[in-house]
């Protein structure tokens, strides 16, 4: 599935932003990676609906997840960077959510809060001027 997902994913480079000197102004070494996911051949619609679902906020409005890497000086590098973000965002967003079992304080926990109340109450109150 990786190397299918993989043969999906356009990439594109442009200089990089940032200081660097004569080498940073005539190498494209800022690399992005560019996916559609409607055009995905590779996934189920349960999962595309999915990975939609839980990276709204990086998805453009064509449809595109677009990730980008600059941090080093080496295109291929950042290739390589960007690529391993890729795979572990769309596994992350693919994994199952744990479901919250539900419990309860116990009795302990609960005198350490009402102690703890107490405590700052009686703080509070010594904060207070005298009473005339």
């Amino acid at each position: 599935m990786i190397e299918q997902l993989l043969k999906e994913v356009r990439f594109k480079t442009s200089r990089s932003s940032g200081p660097g000197g004569q080498h940073v102004n005539k190498t494209e070494s800022r690399v992005e990676l560019q996916w559609n996911i409607e055009e995905s051949t590779c996934l189920k619609e349960s999962e595309k609906s999915l990975i939609k679902q839980r990276l709204k906020s990086r998805i453009t409005e064509n449809g595109y997840l677009i990730l980008a890497s600059e941090k080093s000086r080496s295109q291929f590098q950042n290739k390589e960077d960007v690529t391993e973000r890729f795979l572990n965002l769309i596994r992350k967003s693919m994994e199952p959510v744990k479901r919250r079992k539900p419990t309860r304080p116990t009795k302990a926990s609960k005198e350490r809060r009402i102690q703890g109340k107490k405590k700052r109450g009686e703080v509070k109150k010594q904060r207070r001027g005298p009473a005339y």
